[in-house]
């Protein structure tokens, strides 16, 4: 039997075109393992970011791109299929784009400094950024992994004014005391930090001082 998931139990991720694709992908799969089931969109920068950094062509169909996904993360489809709802940042019907139906947290990871910079001034051009939107609005959880270096005042600035509208500022910024020894092990690092910020149970890294 197949149950109807309402998008108010699900977790939106977005990936915008910032580098580090990976921990968008690397928590999308842990998600999907634990039993999550989650909204998921990629910017059109996204999908040019992974064929740069990991060789993956990814369709602009969100039909094909869950199929395309559930090889790559090595998911189960049939598990998968129920968990994941894909939808092109135009889709202006998806449920995600209303406060009537929005999912119970978002995170953008990675998250350029301009679609940080949409989200803080209410452009909403696209999916993203209204989901982000309405997020904040609704007083949902909204956390933004932001991957640039240096910021400059104007970064600075916008994540001031989300962090004093509700939203969650997690640059991606890895620690290296539990002494990593592959990307995997660095990209965990992050994943481990915002999965514990979504209150989902993780083993990827332990906490502190146990």
């Amino acid at each position: 039997m197949t149950f109807k998931i309402r998008a108010s139990e699900r977790i939106t991720i977005a990936l915008t075109g910032a580098s580090g694709v990976q921990y968008g992908l690397r928590l999308t799969q842990c998600l999907i393992q634990a039993n999550v089931s989650i909204n998921l969109l990629f910017s059109k920068a996204a999908l040019v970011v992974l064929q740069m950094e990991m060789g993956i062509n990814l369709s602009n169909k969100p039909e094909l791109q869950k199929e395309r996904l559930c090889d790559i993360l090595n998911l189960d489809k049939n598990h998968a299929d129920n968990l994941i709802n894909i939808y092109s940042d135009q889709d202006w019907g998806a449920p995600i784009a209303s406060g009537s139906n929005i999912s119970r947290a978002m995170v953008i990871c990675p998250c350029t400094t301009g679609t940080l910079a949409s989200i803080a001034h209410g452009m909403s051009d696209n999916l993203i950024e209204r989901a982000a939107d309405v997020s904040l609005k609704e007083r949902k959880d909204l956390i933004l992994v932001v991957r640039e270096t240096p910021f400059s005042q104007i970064h600075l600035e916008n994540m001031l004014k989300l962090t004093q509208a509700g939203a969650l500022i997690m640059p991606a910024n890895p620690g290296f005391y539990h002494k990593p020894q592959t990307v995997a092990d660095i990209v965990d690092f992050m994943v481990a930090r915002i999965l514990d910020q979504l209150k989902i149970p993780q083993t990827l890294m332990d906490k502190w001082g146990d």
